[in-house]
């Protein structure tokens, strides 16, 4: 059986990125939970190793009954899917914009919302630590001019973009159960 290397994203991303002094980082002023629900795909991200080879990435989000988010990663690498379910809780009194995320016991991974269109087609999502980003659209594929923009967003903001991953999506058919 595969391992679940997308389940490890946000964990390894916590070990790296948890606690710790950093300058402040904004985020979106609020987020509703309900347009942000859904499919997003991967377009690009600073991936942690275990992430890397990786292709055709999605994320899916929705409300669980007791109001925190279901989270399902999908990857295919190797030419196996790799398939990791967490849960995500909402930092209180930040308007849904920070989210802690489990997907193993008992860590948690920060969960920025940075970056967010009007009519959500497209978000970025980092840690505060700037060490890991991932921006997502409603589609496989982004306008250049977008990508470039939210890039460039990201390196105003002190990530490192220099080594940033596109992902590839040639899968059909791979989505989340």
């Amino acid at each position: 059986m595969a391992r679940n290397i997308v389940g490890m994203i946000l964990v390894l991303a916590c070990l790296a990125g948890c606690g710790g002094n950093y300058a402040p980082l904004d985020t979106v002023q609020s987020v509703d939970l309900q347009r942000y629900t859904g499919l997003w795909n991967e377009i690009a991200s600073k991936p942690v190793s275990q992430q890397e080879g990786c292709r055709c990435t999605t994320a899916e989000y929705s409300i669980r009954e007791d109001g925190d988010i279901r989270v399902v990663n999908t990857c295919r690498k190797g030419g196996e899917i790799s398939q990791a379910e967490g849960k995500a809780f909402i930092v209180p009194n930040t308007n849904n914009t920070k989210l802690r995320v489990q997907f193993f016991w008992p860590f948690r991974g920060d969960y920025w919302i940075l970056d967010l269109a009007d009519d959500y087609s497209y978000a970025v999502v980092g840690l505060p630590s700037r060490k890991y980003f991932w921006i997502l659209s409603r589609t496989p594929r982004m306008h250049p001019d977008t990508l470039r923009m939210l890039t460039d967003r990201l390196a105003a903001r002190g990530f490192d973009t220099a080594t940033m991953q596109v992902t590839t999506h040639d899968c059909d058919g791979l989505k989340s159960n």
